[in-house]
């Protein structure tokens, strides 16, 4: 994959826009799930639910289209972007990047999931009694909380960790050097973005367990076993397939699991 030439701004400010609604959205729909997940803290905040979730939502709009913006303004120097979104609105030429492959994307998401599922197996009885257990849900509503939740983190999380941080990552590689990065900065690029991950899931973590050596390196090393595969498919097939992975790791983790009468917070 080879950088593009000077791409033009109208493209790549409607396509922000566009992630950026979507990430709005997203985020909205996080709120059943955290609704679940945290009670206590949301009925801590001394605001009416509805205004707390506008609110949250238009922030998404304005922060993540402008992160967008720049990931995708970015990525043109180091062949970096979301082609399909790009094609679609007149921007980077779909033929110009590797076939999208989107079964590829859903079924490594899902082993990636599959992997993280029996990890916990081992790992969760070491964790300590739980500070503030989830709330009580039967199946089929935390399920549904967890497809809604889904999309939060196969669009917000990947706008955040993959278009922006490691673009930005490779792209200031490339600014110092004046050239392509290599592939192994490509994969140093990978592994920070997917350890920030999992750094990111460290406040939910303490929340439920409090934070011992145990929480936090589950906490880091399952959520950088999904960071590193959207990582991958984001350098190598675009953004849209690392969001596809992410969505069909988590409906793994957050559908199929609660519905099976477990779940991996």
């Amino acid at each position: 994959m080879t950088p593009s030439s000077p791409a033009p701004w109208k493209p790549d400010l409607k396509l922000a826009g566009v992630l950026g609604l979507a990430a709005a959205l997203a985020t909205a729909a996080l709120f059943p799930y955290l609704m679940q997940l945290m009670p206590d803290k949301l009925a801590r905040i001394p605001l009416p639910l509805p205004v707390v979730v506008v609110a949250q939502s238009l922030q998404a709009l304005v922060l993540l289209g402008g992160m967008s913006l720049l990931g995708l303004r970015m990525g043109h120097r180091i062949g970096l972007g979301a082609p399909l979104l790009q094609a679609w609105l007149g921007g980077m030429p779909a033929a110009a990047w590797p076939r999208p492959q989107p079964w590829l994307a859903a079924a490594l998401g899902a082993a990636m999931a599959l992997l993280v599922v029996l990890a916990s197996q081992w790992i969760d009885p070491l964790l300590p009694a739980m500070r503030n257990p989830p709330a009580h849900a039967d199946a089929a509503a935390s399920a549904l909380n967890g497809l809604l939740a889904s999309f939060y983190g196969g669009i917000v999380e990947e706008l955040q960790l993959r278009l922006f941080l490691m673009t930005l990552l490779l792209w200031l590689v490339a600014r110092v050097r004046g050239r392509m990065p290599g592939n192994t900065t490509f994969w140093l690029a990978i592994l920070l973005a997917a350890l920030l991950f999992g750094i990111g899931h460290l406040p939910a973590a303490a929340h439920i367990w409090g934070l011992d050596t145990v929480v936090v390196l589950r906490t880091l090393a399952l959520n950088a076993v999904v960071g590193i595969a959207c990582g991958w498919l984001y350098w190598r097939r675009g953004l849209e397939m690392a969001m596809l992975a992410h969505f069909s790791a988590d409906l793994v983790l957050h559908v199929l699991m609660p519905l099976l009468g477990s779940g991996t917070p």
